[in-house]
């Protein structure tokens, strides 16, 4: 893989990682006044399990999809890093799509400002891929 493509791995990384680090937070508050405090184990498997979470998964995947090609040697490595790329655009700029994880990341933008200004530094590294 090309040097360039993955030092932008490598900086969306921090940023998508930091957004959903807010998002969850967000999402483990809501799920506690409703329900108690949690650990971070139960976190975790509320995180992989729950239908409450299930929108963050798309965030998660896209993590260690990154995590993976980043450590990958792999000669197809530059083609599935674009797309990777790619995914990322679509799942946090797809302004018209009627998804579940679309709804509810809207929703937080309009919420948290912190959401947005992870939300921002994670577009500005997209818009320049």
């Amino acid at each position: 893989m090309p040097v360039t493509l993955r030092r932008r791995l490598d900086e969306l990384r921090h940023p998508l990682l930091r957004l959903h680090r807010v998002l969850l937070d967000d999402e483990r508050a809501a799920y506690e006044r409703a329900h108690g405090r949690i650990s971070a184990g139960e976190l975790l498997q509320l995180l992989l399990s729950h239908p409450q979470f299930s929108w963050l998964r798309a965030i998660s995947e896209l993590v260690v999809q990154i995590d993976e090609m980043l450590e990958s040697k792999e000669a197809g490595a530059a083609a599935s890093a674009d797309d990777l790329l790619k995914a990322a655009r679509s799942l946090l700029l797809s302004a018209t799509s009627e998804s579940e994880f679309a709804k509810k990341y809207h929703d937080a933008l309009q919420r948290l400002p912190d959401a947005v200004l992870a939300h921002r530094e994670t577009t500005v590294i997209l818009s320049n891929a």
